[in-house]
């Protein structure tokens, strides 16, 4: 491909007006959408109103007015077509990992009799932790992790639910859900996936795989900005017998009646727990905006192009770098993963060029691919430069030498 041939792929990509969505700055090429989208044009707007019109104009009414009150369920049934899902089975509240807490300990309530959470052993550490944080708080409760490999076989008779994470952090392989999904269920365990990384990159159909729980972040592929508001999914069959194990005043069936001893609300509000942080949500609210009016297949068809254009240029022109993600798009999420013996200091000049990617311990450089306002003249020109940084060795300096904190 050459750069002309990538102009032209973007002159005729479908999806090219969403780049001026974001505000993105001059000349950076933004392959980090992964771990922290950019900024949606109109957020700072949108912040902004919340902040001075809202609280700063009608104070405690914006919460009837501006329906802060119905926040949590409103910005949820955005993110719902995302991830397929139906508008009432999707919340947002908390952080993924308080979420996942959440969703772990009703799914063991209701699986009586069982007392195994299995999980991949590569699993994203915080879901790992949250799992083994709680295995320690409930007697009985213990946490095994196999390999990806394994997992078939490692469900029985004990295991009460399934928790993987649907692209995995690093390698950015992606299990099949469906798969998955009904080999926990005819186990007799409940299926939940954690979905930071993939709302948003590639098309999710949680109700379509018989998924019975999910979790997400806001602030990756969904933009809501740094620390944003995460998501729940509870398909709509459970909710009724599925319990929060933390009961706040706003999951209560009337939270304004102030009643000493808790009634849940029905239906997927009785996830919440606390206030929602409104100027927070209304970030999030902005980031999913970009989505407007676009199919997420679109997404994730433009998701596997730059992936595929962006593994062939490298292994063209970067022959030091090794393929450390699954070869086969439909086997991957939206971010593309390489070794390199020198792969921190390489990910620190690309930085100081303007390709922005992160590493992962102990060699990875890994390019998150956002199809909203990524492109293939962003995949030729950041080959370009990775290619110049390994042929004149401008790495290896001792500025990029490796610290005690990683990107």
């Amino acid at each position: 491909m050459t750069l002309d041939e990538a102009l032209a792929l973007d002159a005729a990509d479908p999806l090219r007006a969403c780049r001026a969505r974001f505000a993105l700055p001059p000349g950076m090429i933004y392959l980090d959408g992964n771990s922290l989208g950019p900024l949606p044009a109109d957020a700072a707007t949108r912040i902004a109103e919340t902040i001075t019109a809202e609280w700063g104009g009608d104070l405690i009414a914006s919460w009837n007015k501006h329906d802060w009150i119905g926040a949590p369920q409103r910005i949820g049934a955005r993110i719902a077509p995302l991830i397929g899902a139906a508008p009432d089975e999707v919340l947002v509240s908390d952080s993924t990992s308080v979420n996942l807490f959440k969703l772990l300990a009703a799914a063991l309530a209701a699986r009586p009799g069982r007392s195994t959470v299995l999980s991949e052993r590569g699993n994203f550490p915080t879901d790992l932790y949250i799992a083994q944080g709680l295995a320690a708080l409930v007697p009985g409760v213990r946490m095994v992790t196999v390999g990806a490999d394994e997992i078939n076989a490692a469900l029985d008779d004990d295991t009460a639910v399934l928790m993987l994470t649907e692209v995995d952090h690093r390698s950015g392989a992606r299990h099949d859900m469906v798969r998955l999904t009904a080999a926990a269920h005819a186990a007799g365990a409940l299926a939940l996936w954690d979905l930071s990384h993939s709302a948003g990159a590639i098309a999710v159909d949680l109700d379509a795989a018989g998924a019975d729980l999910a979790v997400g972040c806001g602030y990756k592929y969904l933009n809501g900005g740094p620390g944003a508001p995460a998501f729940l999914f509870v398909a709509e069959a459970l909710q009724p017998a599925l319990a929060s194990p933390l009961p706040g005043w706003f999951g209560h069936a009337d939270p304004f009646a102030f009643e000493p001893v808790y009634r849940p609300a029905e239906g997927i509000s009785r996830f919440q727990s606390g206030t929602p942080s409104i100027i927070a949500m209304a970030a999030l609210e902005a980031g999913l905006a970009t989505f407007d009016e676009i199919a997420i297949e679109a997404v994730e068809a433009k998701s596997r192009s730059l992936s595929q254009a962006f593994i062939g240029q490298v292994e063209q022109r970067c022959p030091e770098l090794t393929l450390a993600s699954p070869r086969d798009p439909a086997a991957r999420g939206s971010h593309v993963v390489f070794a390199h013996r020198q792969g921190y200091p390489l990910m620190h000049a690309l930085i100081e060029r303007g390709v922005i990617g992160d590493f992962r311990a102990p060699d990875l450089v890994r390019f998150g691919f956002a199809p909203l306002y990524n492109g293939f003249a962003d995949v030729w020109r950041a080959v370009d430069v990775l290619a110049d940084l390994l042929d004149s060795r401008a790495y290896d300096q001792p500025r990029f030498a490796r610290r005690s904190r990683v990107t």
